[in-house]
């Protein structure tokens, strides 16, 4: 409960005194001092008010913190209605996968304030200012990229240098929109020691850049590296400084690239983009439903449909599998694009549930369109697929297959199952094959259950 308190209050100044007086000690009027309740204000809380460094949150006002677009719709859409001013995102990624490309698009497209899709301009916005600050690239570099890309514009500015005090001080000087670094680990600043990129560098970097950021409200995008096994090079704590991180995935021999959200304070989080480079930088894909199944041909054995979910994005990928006579004393296994523990725990399981024998065959699995799957979905589909090698008889045409098979041969229901079965109604896949869920036409309850609609007519 709120606490309250006797006080008197003058009518004539307004001013508080704990006791009655006949004059008032603010403004000397005369008798003005008229009894009230008031609530209890705690005294930690008025020095806190009274040092201009704290506020009521409520009182918090919203001036020149309004979002502006980034230029795709896409990416403003799961970052949480575009760039919030003052927020600071890191972007993470292989070498030569498109970071620079994608965040100078990016750039070009804030600063016009244009939206680009297609190479085609399907609204505008306000323009803001964007400053590139780059500490591997020459501003002649930068500037070549650029206009390959089509993106220059008076209002992109570009800086190249390894000092991270000469990008603090464009900041507090000219206090630009949008501010995009590539990448921290190059910069170096003075109140560190050792060389760039070392833990205490990174860290002082990020720190002074987010701080003066957050103080002039512009919106900073940090380019950081990642290590040999994927992950953001670096202190942890540069994945707790910034409001959202970004990864961008891809092999950089295949032509769609993943943006991938994996932590955001502004928008819905495990969000994915797909895109696809193309001569004029990164095109986003509309519809990735079907992008990754090229030009299958359905007559073939040995290949099935997983209806794939991603963050929230369902698409279909072709798994594929091949069994053919071994030559070896222990036969091969295979797999690319997922954990090849998967499939020798899957071939254990139809060996000893539907009694076949794998002994004297090589297995080789694949996820078609160099995509890389780590969800338990696949499961269904790569047991299909082997079975249809190993039979030498193609599946349905249009079918499509997710669940997870247990070690009793079982299938089990996994996440998204709703999202996947409109998805793949909406695209005309029939049979769908999928474990047993409420108000769900189309299941399969066992393997031997899969077999025998499959195989065994």
């Amino acid at each position: 409960m709120v606490k309250m308190k006797e006080t008197y209050i003058c009518s004539n100044c307004k001013a508080e005194s704990p006791q009655w007086k006949g004059q008032c000690p603010n403004c000397k009027e005369w008798n003005t001092l008229e009894l009230a309740t008031v609530k209890k204000t705690n005294s930690f809380i008025k020095k806190a008010i009274k040092s201009n460094k704290v506020i009521v949150l409520h009182e918090a006002s919203f001036d020149n913190h309004a979002n502006f677009g980034c230029g795709l719709e896409a990416l403003d859409k799961i970052l949480g209605n575009g760039f919030v001013p003052g927020s600071a995102i890191l972007v993470g990624g292989e070498p030569g996968i498109g970071k620079s490309t994608l965040l100078l698009q990016l750039a070009g497209a804030v600063a016009s304030g244009k939206y680009i899709e297609n190479n085609v301009c399907i609204k505008t916005q306000e323009p803001h200012t964007v400053l590139y600050a780059s500490g591997e690239e020459s501003l002649p570099q930068i500037k070549a990229r650029a206009e390959r890309l089509e993106v220059l514009h008076d209002n992109l500015l570009a800086i190249a240098t390894n000092r991270v005090q000469d990008i603090v001080d464009i900041i507090e000087t000219a206090s630009p929109d949008l501010l995009i670094v590539d990448s921290v680990q190059t910069l170096s600043s003075d109140m560190a020691e050792g060389l760039a990129g070392n833990v205490s560098q990174v860290k002082a970097c990020a720190t002074e850049l987010v701080d003066a950021c957050k103080k002039n409200n512009t919106t900073l995008i940090l380019v950081g590296h990642v290590t040999k096994d994927g992950d953001l090079a670096g202190p942890r704590l540069l994945e707790h400084l910034v409001d959202t991180v970004i990864s961008l995935e891809g092999d950089r021999k295949q032509v769609f690239r993943l943006l991938r959200v994996l932590k955001n304070r502004f928008g819905p989080n495990q969000e994915l983009i797909v895109f696809q480079m193309k001569q004029k930088g990164l095109e986003v894909v509309e519809d990735p439903s079907t992008f990754f199944l090229g030009a299958r041909d359905s007559s073939l054995s040995g290949t099935a449909i997983v209806m794939a979910v991603d963050g929230q994005k369902p698409f279909a990928v072709e798994i594929q599998a091949l069994v053919t006579k071994t030559y070896l004393s222990i036969p091969r296994r295979t797999g690319l694009g997922f954990d090849v523990n998967r499939l020798h725990l899957l071939l254990a399981v139809l060996e000893k549930r539907l009694r076949l024998n794998f002994g004297q065959v090589d297995i080789y699995a694949k996820v078609g369109g160099g995509m890389r799957l780590q969800e338990p979905g696949l499961d269904l589909a790569l047991v299909a697929a082997v079975l249809s090698s190993f039979y030498d008889i193609p599946l349905p045409e249009r079918a499509v297959f997710w669940g997870e098979v247990d070690l009793n041969g079982q299938i089990r229901p996994v996440s998204a199952h709703g999202i996947r079965l409109n998805q793949a109604t909406k695209l005309g896949y029939a049979p769908i094959f999928c474990p047993l869920e409420e108000k769900s036409p189309f299941y399969v309850k066992t393997i031997a259950e899969l077999q025998q609609k499959l195989f065994r007519k």
